[in-house]
């Protein structure tokens, strides 16, 4: 499946961006439903349960990181513009926080289980052509799902480690939030084994839905 983006056509490429446009968007709007869903309207205010991609895309996190990530390890590594939320307007205090932050990856692993099973039931009747699309769908969204797991702030994957950790820990955090993106970002570019086992992990939850 990770043999889909060894090949960065033209159309490769446009297959990957509308892929990327709709992925980000349905992760991004479902943080905004969630939060809304549990009580906090910062979102909802702010127009983020939104199908409009433009609401949801940063520049560097959403455009640039996932060019140099999928050109240096064929998976664009991405994280979009932040979802605003207050932690202390959800339901459930912390626990609340971890399910907004969990929104976003659920949604890009069953975009990606939904595009496994399309492939399971139809892929003999598709073509080629079909079998690319989707094979680059299931392996978008399966990257989505994998990088925004990292339990580093300010991705997702924080989220549900604040839940559980101790106040030190979650103080550690905090201070790291406003820095969080630019250690993953180096830790992506500048220690090999890092961007290795991303991939690695991406590789086995595709191989486990197909």
């Amino acid at each position: 499946m990770q043999g889909y983006l060894d090949n960065l056509d033209l159309f490769t490429l446009a297959v990957i961006f509308v892929t990327l446009i709709i992925s980000i968007t349905l992760h991004e709007m479902m943080h905004a439903f969630t939060s809304f869903w549990l009580g906090d309207d910062t979102a909802e205010r702010e127009g983020r349960i939104s199908f409009n991609p433009l609401r949801h895309v940063d520049l560097f996190t959403t455009i640039l990181l996932p060019l140099i990530t999928l050109i240096l390890f064929k998976i664009p590594f991405l994280a979009a513009k932040p979802v605003p939320f207050n932690p202390d307007r959800v339901k459930f205090e912390e626990f609340g926080a971890a399910l907004v932050g969990l929104a976003g990856p659920a949604t890009n692993f069953l975009l990606a289980a939904a595009g496994a099973a399309f492939l399971k039931l139809f892929g003999a009747d598709l073509g080629q052509t079909g079998l690319d699309i989707l094979g680059i769908f299931v392996v978008i969204n399966t990257g989505l799902f994998v990088f925004n797991m990292i339990p580093i702030p300010p991705l997702d994957g924080s989220r549900l480690l604040y839940a559980f950790a101790p106040e030190p820990i979650q103080r550690f955090m905090a201070s790291l939030e406003q820095f969080g993106i630019f250690i993953i970002l180096g830790l992506v570019l500048m220690v090999p084994a890092f961007g290795d086992l991303l991939s690695h992990l991406n590789s086995v939850v595709v191989d486990f839905l197909i």
